[in-house]
């Protein structure tokens, strides 16, 4: 078996992990999986990706994020693999998936709040997640955007130019962003599912 990988599992209108692809299989933790015929990445087998922030790209629709080992035979390209074999080590319920992603993307707001002179509104909600902070800091950052658009364009056409001569600094930047991204998503999920001296 490979070491812990990320999936994040569909489920159905009663809130149930099921497999997709017309398979319908409940995804229960402890419960290995198996598929027949040889694993083929995006076509056929048991998918996760070694990182959760590549795995929270494939999520469509309400979802419970899984730590899983793949075992069997395993295919693997740039960031998902394939297996005949999963088994899920621990899971988060539906609500508890959500509140931790709701969570997670105000942390990544909050890594570049200092590029823009977010309104007092959207820096509250960010900061507290309270809920009922959040249609009021949306409206704030609409206004906010609507007035700084027009010059957000202009500079953006000057800044066109120059930004060809700085697209490989630009790239490692967003390759560093994504990185800390990974690390504090995986974070938190180690942290929620109770598998932080597990997998250290």
């Amino acid at each position: 078996m490979t070491d812990i990988m990320w999936h994040f599992a569909s489920v159905d209108t009663d809130g149930v992990p099921r497999l997709g692809y017309n398979d319908g299989r409940e995804v229960s933790v402890g419960e290995t999986l198996t598929v027949d015929g040889p694993p083929v990445v995006c076509e056929h087998g048991l998918h996760a990706c070694t990182r959760a922030l590549d795995a929270l790209q494939y999520v469509n629709g309400p979802t419970v994020a899984c730590a899983v080992r793949l075992g069997g035979l395993v295919v693997c390209d740039s960031d998902k693999c394939a297996a005949t074999e999963r088994t899920v080590v621990a899971m988060l319920g539906v609500a508890e998936t959500d509140a931790l992603l709701r969570e997670f993307a105000r942390w990544c707001a909050l890594q570049v709040i200092h590029l823009w002179a977010a309104p007092q509104g959207v820096v509250d909600y960010l900061t507290t997640g309270d809920e009922q902070l959040r249609d009021a800091a949306s409206a704030a950052a609409w206004d906010a955007a609507s007035a700084a658009a027009w010059n957000a364009a202009r500079a953006a056409a000057r800044a066109a130019a120059r930004a060809a001569a700085r697209g490989a600094a630009r790239d490692a930047a967003r390759a560093a962003a994504r990185a800390a991204q990974n690390t504090q998503l995986e974070r938190m999920l180690r942290e929620a599912m109770g598998l932080v001296e597990v997998m250290a």
